[in-house]
């Protein structure tokens, strides 16, 4: 009988909840920095194996909001708990239970949703008492189903993971077809792609005001290529400047990494062009979180 299992992967900015969508997916969909709030929409991953089909929600971490953008990403996580089978909550080995951790349990608690603990990053763990101190501190907080230490790096735990979720399964004709790896648009994903290279090339505020549209996606006659035209847009000229960078070889080596990624991902190579343009204040303007795919129903 086919069986469907809806969950939630939640979690404080940075604590490793993409690379965690990505690792049980065996496949990279979301991106992946060191820089917190790196997702900013919900991201789905579909993973059948055999009858079961897991539909994983990655969300962006809990944080103060800044602007309109931050609020819609807030909202994203908070809404995350809902209408779904099951909740990964991605805590980190070491440090206190934050307050945006707390926050989280209170809104699981409301929707009645089990949850499993997910400590991450044990590769990095020289000993275990950090790790068990954390975990007896979620442990007053609230009745997880289950605590599984994690490293989405490695794999480590990650079929204990599976076996854990798996009691939550509803039975049902499976939402996706089989073979689905996501439910984003392959142009959504590529921007993502190319949204993680400035993540990862520039300094820590400019990445927060830059957002990537494709504007154009052909593959060319032959099947052989694809052409993509994108455009990085940022909030500051002096921010234009820098992610060009001299003579262009910022904005190359962004491409590059990016082309060679997104080759990966669509099978096929890509004639990658980009383009930075100025918008100033997009990041509070309605219009433009819109046309960027920010959108309360998504």
């Amino acid at each position: 009988m086919p069986k469907n299992l809806f969950v939630s992967i939640v979690g404080r900015p940075n604590v490793g909840k993409s690379s965690l969508l990505n690792r049980l997916l065996g496949e990279k969909i979301a991106i992946v920095s060191d820089k917190p709030q790196t997702t900013r929409n919900r991201i789905t991953g579909v993973l059948t194996e055999g009858e079961t089909q897991y539909v994983l929600i990655d969300t962006p971490g809990l944080h103060k909001p800044r602007s309109k953008l931050g609020k819609f990403m807030v909202k994203q996580a908070g809404d995350s708990v809902s209408d779904v089978d099951a909740v990964i909550l991605v805590t980190e080995w070491e440090g206190p239970v934050t307050g945006a951790e707390r926050e989280l349990l209170e809104g699981i608690e409301r929707c009645g949703v089990p949850a499993v603990l997910a400590v991450n990053k044990i590769d990095t763990l020289a000993e275990k008492t950090g790790m068990l101190q954390k975990i007896s501190a979620f442990a007053a907080l609230f009745e997880f189903a289950a605590v599984v230490p994690i490293s989405a790096r490695t794999g480590e735990g990650m079929d204990e993971l599976f076996h854990e979720l798996d009691p939550f399964c509803t039975e049902g004709e499976h939402f996706f077809p089989d073979d689905t790896l996501t439910d984003q648009p392959e142009r959504a994903v590529v921007a993502e792609i190319l949204r993680e290279k400035l993540l990862r090339n520039l300094r820590d505020e400019i990445p927060h005001g830059t957002a990537v549209l494709i504007e154009r996606m052909r593959e060319r006659e032959d099947g052989k290529m694809i052409d993509i035209d994108a455009t990085i847009v940022c909030e500051r000229e002096s921010h234009k400047g820098i992610i060009i960078g001299k003579r262009g070889a910022m904005l190359k080596k962004i491409a590059t990494e990016a082309r060679l990624d997104i080759e990966r991902f669509l099978d096929i190579p890509c004639n990658l062009q980009c383009w930075v343009k100025v918008r100033e204040g997009w990041r509070d303007s309605d219009t433009q979180l819109k046309n960027f795919g920010f959108r309360e129903d998504s």
